[in-house]
């Protein structure tokens, strides 16, 4: 049995690297356009790429948390690289989204899987604290949520951003 064997126009290589060309090209420009390589990184001011995170950034830097914490260090999960590059891809995928479509909040509000991210790290970081006086690292986001206690910003809600 013989393969039959397909030859392919130099017209059509010609326009195939063309478009990708035009594709790659259009990519590079978006991704520079965006600063997309800032979100690599760990410097807060990213964050401020997009004019609705500026209070944010303002208050955070001004808390006392903006001498000693990240964004990421808050926003992003710390269990490996894997799961906090694909949690910080799809994030901030969503966040871009919301804004070309002009549908972000006047107030952002962490959905779900971001505020168990930040409940999981407020009691990463403040593990010695939660041990020894208020027990809540038994306690995570959908269990504060379901009324199995109270999240940590349900007291500290002004400490990360300051007030």
């Amino acid at each position: 049995m013989r393969i039959p064997h397909f030859k392919i126009s130099n017209t059509f290589k010609v326009t195939a690297i063309v478009l990708c060309g035009i594709i790659a090209g259009t990519a590079a420009y978006f991704a520079y356009t965006l600063r997309f390589h800032s979100y690599l990184g760990n410097d807060p001011s990213a964050c401020v790429n997009c004019h609705i995170m500026t209070p944010y950034y303002a208050t955070w830097a001004h808390s006392s948390h903006g001498r000693d914490a990240t964004c990421n260090d808050c926003h992003v999960p710390h269990q490996n690289m894997a799961r906090k590059y694909l949690f910080k891809g799809m994030d901030g995928m969503k966040h871009v989204a919301y804004y070309v479509t002009h549908s972000e909040r006047d107030a952002i509000m962490a959905e779900d899987a971001s505020a168990q991210v930040i409940m999981d790290n407020c009691i990463r970081c403040h593990t010695q604290l939660n041990q020894e006086f208020v027990k809540t690292g038994r306690i995570d986001y959908m269990l504060a949520k379901q009324g199995e206690g109270m999240a940590c910003w349900d007291c500290h809600r002004n400490v990360p951003h300051g007030g």
